[in-house]
């Protein structure tokens, strides 16, 4: 699995979008989570499949299943590790593609990372400091850490 995985993001963009347009015809719903520890540095996973392996832990809602329900399944099959949903942060319907997006801020409850065939490994960055990634992820993290109440 870790091998068609790694060959799987080895593909462009646009193969990705048309094989998720050809299963999955309708909207897809991604869920994703923003985590920040104590000294507000946030949580990243490295995935074993994208261009840019570091960015926010994300994964696909399943038919039926609710939202918050899903963030939690995927962060826990990625890493091991237990969160709980705080609040809906962002719902966002991408303007070309057929594709919403739904980003919670988390915490952790209780775990210990482990990897997975998606993701290797999983770290705490400051903001100022933030590995290479998307564009729209480093924004969306700085946009919320302004957010953050201040440490005591």
């Amino acid at each position: 699995m870790r091998t068609l995985l790694h060959i799987w993001g080895k593909f462009p963009s646009w193969v990705h979008t048309l094989a998720a347009r050809i299963v999955r015809p309708r909207f897809r719903v991604a869920v994703a989570a923003l985590v920040f520890d104590d000294q507000k540095r946030i949580l990243l996973f490295k995935h074993t499949y994208r261009k840019f392996p570091w960015g926010i832990p994300v994964g696909g809602l399943e038919y039926h299943e609710q939202p918050e329900q899903g963030v939690k399944r995927e962060f826990f099959e990625e890493s091991g590790i237990t969160i709980k949903v705080d609040r809906l942060l962002l719902a966002d319907s991408s303007k070309y593609d057929h594709h919403i997006s739904l980003v919670y801020l988390c915490r952790v409850v209780e775990g210990s990372f482990r990897e997975s065939y998606e993701v290797s490994e999983m770290k705490y960055f400051e903001i100022d400091d933030l590995p290479p990634m998307l564009f729209d992820e480093k924004d969306l993290i700085r946009s919320v850490h302004r957010t953050l109440p201040r440490a005591a």
